[in-house]
C-alpha cells in the first residue's frame, strides 16, 4: 500500500486537493493580488528557482511579500528591512503560498514534501541531506509543522529525511492538517533574530 501511494496515490490526493483549491481560492487571489499591486506595486508574483525531485531546477511562484528596496551598490537590503506589514500577514497567514498551487497541478510540488530550497545549496549537502530529494518538495512539510523558520537547519533536514522514508497517506493527512492549524494560529513564521530563515551554509 506504502509503494502504490508513493507511485500512483499521492499524485491523486494532489489533483484531487489542489484543483479544488485553485476553485475556491481564486477570488482570494485575485485580492491578494490587488492588494499587492496596491501595496508593493509589481511584480505581484515573486518567481524563484529551487531544487526540486532529485536536485533538478523548477519555479516556485508566491505572492511578493517584500520591497525592492536596494543598498547603495544596488544590492537588495536585509530581509527585515525590505519586509511589509501586508507580508508579514501574507506570511503568517500562508496566503503568499497560494499561487504554488499552480505548481502541484503542473507536477513540480506536492502538497506535502520537504520544502524547496535554493539551488545554491546543492553544493553544500552532505549525502544524508541529499536525500530530501528523493520525493517531490512540498508546499508543507513534516519540518514546517515541527517549527517552521524556528527549527536548526540541521533539525529540517532530520525532518525531511524521517518524512521520505515514512510517507505514506496517513502522514500526508496529518501534515496537512496540522498545516492549517498552524496557519490559523500563525506560529513559526519567522526564526530568532530573521524574518526568514537564514542562509544555509552548509
Amino acid at each position: 500500500m506504502t509503494n502504490f501511494y508513493r507511485r500512483r496515490g499521492k499524485r491523486a490526493l494532489d489533483l484531487a486537493v489542489s484543483l479544488p483549491l485553485l476553485a475556491l481560492t481564486s477570488p482570494i487571489q485575485v485580492g491578494v493580488a490587488f492588494v499587492v499591486r496596491c501595496k508593493l506595486g509589481k511584480p505581484v508574483i515573486f518567481r524563484q528557482q529551487r531544487s526540486g525531485l532529485h536536485g533538478r531546477t523548477i519555479d516556485i511562484l508566491k505572492f511578493r511579500t517584500m520591497s525592492l528596496q536596494v543598498d547603495s551598490a544596488g544590492k537588495p537590503r536585509p530581509d527585515d528591512e525590505r519586509i511589509t506589514a501586508i507580508g508579514m500577514f501574507l506570511r503568517s497567514s500562508s496566503l503568499d503560498e497560494l499561487p504554488n498551487l499552480l505548481s502541484v497541478v503542473k507536477g513540480d510540488l506536492s502538497l506535502v514534501g520537504p520544502r524547496p530550497l535554493l539551488t545554491d545549496y546543492l553544493s553544500a549537502y552532505s549525502e544524508m541531506q541529499f536525500r530530501r530529494h528523493e520525493v517531490l518538495p512540498g508546499v508543507t512539510g513534516w519540518a514546517q509543522i515541527h517549527g517552521r523558520n524556528t527549527i536548526s537547519w540541521e533539525q529540517r533536514f532530520e525532518f525531511d529525511v524521517w518524512y521520505v522514508d515514512h510517507l505514506s497517506l496517513k502522514l500526508d493527512l496529518i501534515v496537512l492538517w496540522r498545516t492549517v492549524i498552524q496557519a490559523i494560529g500563525r506560529r513559526g513564521v519567522t526564526a530568532e533574530g530573521s524574518v526568514t530563515m537564514p542562509p544555509f551554509t552548509g
